[in-house]
């Protein structure tokens, strides 16, 4: 017996434009890179706004390891709560 192939009907979607950024690979837009359990979730060209996002989310989730990394010194701080007093 003969295999044959099956012939797949063509997509009309192009696909994306050559400009178009792909969900894996996003933009740095800022300096301050706000990281959540290892995880970027977002860029800040200043450090007091990642710090001030970052104790947001520190205030709201607590067990969660936040830090800030520095992309240009390449130096990452953990924020930590302040204590309650």
């Amino acid at each position: 017996m003969i295999a044959r192939g099956r012939k797949l009907p063509e997509s009309t979607d192009p696909g994306p434009e050559p400009g178009e950024l792909s969900q894996r690979k996003r933009p740095e837009a800022g300096r301050f890179l706000l990281q959540v359990d290892r995880q970027t979730k977002g860029s800040y060209a200043t450090a007091e706004l990642a710090e001030a996002a970052g104790i947001a989310i520190k205030t709201g989730y607590p067990h969660v390891q936040v830090s800030i990394y520095d992309s240009v010194e390449y130096k990452n701080a953990i924020l930590e709560l302040p204590a309650a007093t």
